[in-house]
């Protein structure tokens, strides 16, 4: 199978595979080569697939879409983070969520201060009449 993982604003791997290993909102499952085709969402979790060589890879995944036709498999999702252990995935999904919380903060303080910007030009127009 071919497996392409797609983030809004990059192809994360293209790689061929012989096994994947995901939760879907339903529960886990395994694809195979000659699963039947299939579309599914996919609940935030740890998606493994394996290679050709036989090694096991690891993503952690924020939910998503996974549609398997043919001898393809494209998984859609926001955000991701592949690591070659689950060990090694943990620090990174750590560290990624980190720099999330410090990118909200930074959003909710840039919104805080137009709402305030906001407020402040409105009542400028009250005072002027």
């Amino acid at each position: 199978m071919k497996l392409k993982v797609l983030l809004p604003i990059e192809v994360l791997l293209e790689q061929t595979v012989s096994k994947i290993t995901a939760e879907a909102t339903n529960g886990w499952f395994t694809l195979l080569p000659r699963h039947i085709d299939l579309v599914t969402t996919l609940s935030p979790s740890i998606f493994t697939f394996t290679s050709e060589d036989g090694a096991e890879h690891f993503l952690a995944v924020d939910g998503g879409v996974l549609v398997k036709k043919g001898d393809r498999v494209y998984l859609s999702t926001t955000r991701a983070v592949q690591g070659s252990d689950l060990e090694e995935l943990q620090v990174l999904v750590e560290t990624e969520l980190k720099n999330l919380d410090e990118s909200q903060k930074k959003a909710r303080s840039v919104m805080a201060k137009l709402e305030a910007d906001t407020l402040r030009r409105f009542a400028q127009l009250g005072g002027d009449r």
